[in-house]
């Protein structure tokens, strides 16, 4: 994973979008890499662990529910890469709409047609797969 990565290269950010775009994506390979990992018959396939002492029950969400909003997201980005870049932002960096904004370089108000068009496409992407 870090094979290429050597200590004596420096990372530079071009703004603060920059940083929170990688972040994100950083964070959603992350957490799809878990997700996929869960799923796999060597890592307990289909076994549920449950830790009860931090159980958040409103919080929620499986590995194949992940994967699938994973998949749908590239789609999306296909399609619309700056609302794909918002979902990103808020669903994997837990940037508020108006801080997605910013850090994207956009009006507020271009990023909430765009973050209300991105939910309507992925929820109807979604229950397509259900």
């Amino acid at each position: 994973m870090f094979g290429s990565w050597t200590l004596d290269k420096a990372q530079h950010w071009n703004s603060r979008g920059h940083f929170f775009a990688a972040a994100a994506e950083a964070m959603r390979r992350i957490l799809i890499e878990n997700a996929r990992g869960k799923a796999r018959a060597k890592r307990g396939g289909d076994w549920q662990r449950v830790d009860f002492e931090e159980l958040d029950v409103t919080n929620s969400v499986s590995p194949d529910q992940l994967v699938a909003l994973d998949d749908a997201l590239e789609r999306l980005a296909t399609l619309d890469h700056l609302a794909g870049e918002l979902v990103k932002l808020r669903y994997f960096a837990g940037l508020a709409l108006d801080q997605a904004a910013a850090a994207l370089g956009v009006l507020t108000a271009t990023a909430y047609r765009h973050w209300a068009y991105a939910r309507a496409w992925l929820n109807t992407e979604l229950l397509k797969e259900t």
